[in-house]
């Protein structure tokens, strides 16, 4: 008999190589299939006539941002004269027709097998085409009837519409569509799940009763049911919703639990010296905004407080998160406590090594710097200063720090979630029982329901406003056809003594690699290509620089230092320089293959100019003209406002994209949006009313202890 802990090679008609394949998508049990949702659904139970299909087409006529694509139909017979330079969308159809014939072919051309058929229903015919699916000739008989669901393409050769690729069903139904893997399609895994259904009996359910009532939710095993073989679309929207809530309340429940229990410890408690605090803010060559007034006094408050301050500053590209994080450490070195400051990058821990030491050092603040590079006989000088800032190589397990009492880390999504438990872990003084407080800081806008479910825990301090005297960035998209104009005008801000950065992007990024050697290397390879090019062909005449993660520590500070000493007229880079590094001579950033990077990202780029009060521009080079690529970055030439692009970027692509594949920790839901504000509350609220009495809920408390498990959260 089969339970949920049985291996699938023991379900009838998964033989040991389906169980490896199976295997490839984490899946090894029955319990693991049933849990293993579709990804999208495809709706066959309203298809429509052949006689109205139609072509959407997009005219590519953005040229260098200041239009806007045109949409039209495309009539059946168009005539080609008309659509000349234009690029072809197709739309997604779903047809109850009757095979008329089909026939396999060879492609002359690929030496490609290819299954054509002519397809009717009462209103007209349609052509349909599959590639090196010759197998189909014996599904698909002439004289049957099927539910056809393909994309629709026009044929200038012929003048005809083609049903391109289509799968095709029995009965008009909501089918389920899996994420897959070679070999392994959504046909044979809906095969597979269906008997499985009845087995959802052995599933216990562990929201409390009073929650499923108040919300008016399914019982998890009528869920689990209609998420996989719907009844109609309202019954799969209520399974969506019972199935999405489950995963935003465990979230919630997880940062609340990780606030109570941060609550229950102790910190130093740091007498404040307001007077040296008064005087620092007066040695410095600038104003403080108001938004640095109001998260500096913030975060000083919190380091007065016995309990661990657990607070992320949040701030605009350039807005001054620096100083304020400055005026902390001055206030912990003045309690002869020690800091620790953590940046993702060698090249960011060395600017903000040489920008700190500036404005403490006359303070009596030690500073020291320590990375990878450094000898083991120089880390416990190091270490004993009143500052150290570092990247990871602060949490080596030979390196303690005898009196920490605050952590900075810049840019935590960039650490992994071990990495940060580690150096917390480390800071703890068992003499005294207390722990550091701790500050992050992000220049990445985190949207507010991104921060209330992944950062709930955390008190927020938010920078939105710029210093005085910064212009707005100008924005353009440049088509390929515009790219000589824009290498002009790169040309003429270099001669008015101004700098440019050239960012280029991964060539063929694959999420298996990333963050190893061969990542690397194909960042390496892109920024290569691009310098080649630039200094031999585009720009012979002018000073180019190479900076990428795969050059040795020195080499990239002298790439950096001769940039910024105006040694350097171009600089081309990688990701490296996304976050952190001021060059205040820099007025134009130019984005090699724009699309493939998040509006969070681009924004990051953007602000590495505009620093000054030299009038700067960003130009986004692509060649995509999807929608979805012309939506964003439209909205970058639109918006120069770091929180709303990130609430778009939310919106389109989700927390895991707008973040990169690189970045740890952020939260793996199967069916839940983070952009999904009103569900996201719903939770929130449920989850603040169950806390308190968590321990009368074993059921509940062990599905939490699985879901962290699974998502890797702190």
């Amino acid at each position: 008999m089969l339970t949920l802990a049985t291996s699938v090679s023991k379900i009838v008609g998964v033989g040991p190589k389906f169980a490896q394949k199976l295997s490839h998508l984490g899946i090894e049990k029955v319990e693991d299939l049933l849990f293993y949702f579709p990804r999208r659904h495809d709706d066959l139970s309203h298809p429509c006539k052949i006689s109205d299909l139609f072509l959407e087409v997009e005219y590519p006529e953005a040229c260098f941002g200041d239009k806007n694509l045109l949409k039209t139909n495309l009539p059946v017979g168009m005539p080609r004269s008309k659509l000349r330079g234009s690029l072809y969308s197709g739309q997604q159809a779903i047809i109850r027709a009757k095979v008329l014939t089909i026939e396999n072919q060879r492609s002359p051309r690929r030496w490609m097998a290819l299954t054509k058929a002519v397809l009717e229903d009462e209103s007209g015919e349609i052509r349909a085409l599959w590639f090196n699916q010759p197998f189909l000739i014996k599904n698909l008989r002439p004289g049957q009837e099927w539910i056809f669901a393909g994309k629709v393409t026009f044929d200038f050769r012929t003048k005809q519409l083609i049903l391109q690729s289509p799968s095709y069903e029995r009965e008009a139904t909501i089918l389920p569509v899996y994420s897959e893997t070679e070999g392994l399609t959504s046909k044979n895994l809906r095969r597979i799940i269906k008997p499985l259904l009845n087995m959802v009996s052995q599933i216990n359910e562990f929201l409390p009763d009073e929650i499923l009532k108040k919300e008016n939710l399914l019982d998890v095993r009528l869920a689990i049911k209609q998420i996989h073989f719907p009844d109609n679309s309202k019954k799969l929207g209520a399974a969506r919703e019972r199935l999405a809530f489950e995963e935003l309340f465990l979230l919630s429940l997880k940062v609340l639990s990780n606030r109570k229990e941060i609550e229950q410890n102790s910190a130093p408690k740091i007498e404040l010296d307001i007077s040296l605090l008064k005087k620092f803010v007066a040695s410095l060559p600038f104003k403080l905004t108001d938004d640095q007034r109001k998260s500096a006094w913030e975060i000083l408050k919190d380091l007065e407080q016995s309990r661990p301050m657990n607070r992320l500053l949040e701030g605009e590209v350039g807005s001054g998160k620096t100083v304020v994080a400055a005026m902390a450490v001055l206030a912990i070195k003045n309690a002869a406590y020690q800091s620790v400051w953590m940046a993702p990058t060698e090249i960011l821990a060395l600017q903000h090594y040489k920008n700190v030491k500036k404005l403490l050092s006359p303070f009596g603040v030690k500073i020291g710097l320590l990375t990878s590079s450094y000898k083991k006989s120089q880390i416990k000088q190091i270490t004993n200063n009143d500052l150290i800032i570092g990247t990871h190589a602060v949490i080596q397990e030979d390196i303690h720090f005898p009196h920490l009492s605050l952590i900075i880390v810049d840019e935590q999504h960039r650490f992994g979630v071990k990495q940060r438990a580690k150096l917390k872990q480390r800071a703890m003084n068992s003499r005294q029982g207390l722990i550091p407080h701790f500050l992050s800081m992000t220049a990445t806008p985190i949207p507010r329901t991104l921060a209330l479910s992944f950062y709930g825990d955390l008190d927020l301090s938010l920078i939105k406003q710029l210093p005085i005297g910064r212009q707005k960035i100008e924005t353009k998209i440049v088509s390929p056809d515009d790219r000589a104009k824009a290498y002009l005008f790169i040309k003429d801000q270099i001669k008015g003594d101004r700098q440019a950065f050239v960012i280029c992007p991964l060539i063929g990024q694959d999420e298996t690699t990333a963050g190893g050697r061969l990542f690397d290397l194909q960042e390496k390879k892109a920024a290569v290509a691009e310098y080649e090019k630039l200094s031999k062909i585009i720009f012979p005449d002018l000073r180019i620089g190479l900076l990428h993660g795969r050059m040795k520590a020195k080499d990239k500070e002298k790439a950096m230092t001769d940039f910024k000493d105006d040694k350097i007229d171009i600089l081309v880079s990688t990701a490296v320089v996304e976050v952190g590094v001021d060059i205040p001579n820099a007025s134009v950033m130019m984005i090699e293959g724009a699309e493939k990077f998040g509006l969070a990202q681009l924004h990051q780029f953007r602000g590495r100019v505009g620093r000054s009060t030299h009038k700067s521009y960003c130009f986004l080079f692509t060649e995509s003209w999807s929608k979805n690529t012309q939506k964003r970055l439209q909205a970058m030439v639109e918006s120069n406002d770091g929180f709303s692009l990130a609430e778009k970027d939310l919106q389109i692509r989700g927390p895991g994209e707008l973040y990169g594949t690189l970045q740890s920790g952020m939260p793996d839901l199967k069916m839940a949006s983070l952009s999904d504000i009103i569900l996201m509350k719903r939770a929130r609220a449920s989850a603040e009313e169950i806390i308190a009495k968590l321990d009368q809920y074993p059921a509940l408390l062990e599905k939490l202890k699985e879901f962290q498990s699974e998502r890797h959260l702190e």
